[in-house]
């Protein structure tokens, strides 16, 4: 829904503060959008999932791994960081989260023995943010790195799925922060890589000037849906919704669903607001908290 079917089309554009996250969750689901960035109490979430826990000990031991003094950086240095930072939430048990640490101790062991610890990067979890006349953009990237003359952004992935050079090219996420940290960094930066720990693969897209501004504008496009949403919310909607009474989920979303309507579909086993959203209960209940753990091999 544009910002002339919301009736904003008279009004001059503000600079429309964000992320990539924040801009794909407008995306995969606009009341989903609501209840995370708009709704304030934001409604309760589900329980906390166990693959996020893991990928965020994955992600905290490689960044602990680069801030080690460089004659520290060993592959075993790797595991016991993993292990020290060890996140519990969402598993099923203490077993399984035993389990599942081991898993993650290897993975990191195994990722560290194949980079060169003098190989010093430009950046590990850095900020980058940019702005057009639009939007401005921030975001943070796992690890930044210079080779010859141009930047690469290179992001962890942890999850069951093997990525491919289509995942680099047509993610949102890293365009943006090729084109934030050419900007603050002054240097070129064209290639993106997605490093997936469980399979040891390497996605990698070299983007052009020409890919990357279709991604600026891509993102320009979707704020400016979502800027006219969040006007509408606290104008014409008056705000948060407020709580049903009686039999019925929790929380009233028809006066909203004009301008935040509920994309139901497989994503919505993954929502945090599963319980608070009829449509997405009934297009795909929610997931246990530990179903997208990767696979153990046997």
């Amino acid at each position: 829904m544009g910002a002339e079917q919301l009736g904003f089309e008279g009004m001059p554009r503000r600079l429309y503060t964000c992320t990539p996250s924040r801009l794909n969750a407008w995306l995969d689901c606009p009341r989903r959008y609501r209840m995370t960035y708009l709704d304030r109490p934001m409604p309760p979430k589900g329980p906390p999932w166990a693959h996020n826990s893991f990928g965020a000990s994955v992600h905290n031991a490689l960044a602990a791994w680069w801030r080690l003094p460089r004659a520290e950086r060993t592959a075993e240095a790797a595991g016991a960081l993993l292990v020290r930072g060890w996140l519990t939430d969402g598993f099923r048990d203490e077993a399984q989260s035993a389990e599942q640490r081991e898993r993650a101790r290897e993975m990191v062991e195994r990722y560290a023995a194949g980079l060169d610890p003098s190989d010093e990067p430009l950046g590990v979890e850095r900020t980058v943010a940019t702005r057009t006349d639009r939007i401005a953009v921030s975001g943070r990237i796992d690890r930044l790195d210079a080779r010859g003359s141009e930047l690469v952004i290179v992001d962890y992935k942890t999850g069951r799925h093997v990525l491919t050079a289509d995942d680099a090219r047509g993610s949102l996420a890293l365009a943006l922060y090729a084109i934030a940290a050419s900007r603050v960094l002054r240097r070129p930066c064209h290639r993106v890589e997605l490093h997936h720990l469980p399979s040891g693969e390497v996605a990698v897209w070299d983007h052009t000037d020409e890919t990357l501004q279709r991604h600026l504008r891509r993102a320009e496009g979707i704020a400016a849906e979502a800027a006219a949403a969040d006007e509408a919310y606290k104008t014409r909607l008056g705000g948060v919704p407020r709580p049903r009474s009686g039999e019925g989920p929790a929380i009233d979303h028809a006066p909203y669903d004009e301008v935040f309507p509920p994309r139901p579909g497989s994503l919505c086993s993954w929502c945090d607001f599963a319980r608070h959203c009829p449509e997405g209960l009934e297009a795909a209940p929610r997931k246990d908290p530990w179903a997208a753990l990767p696979v153990l091999e046997a």
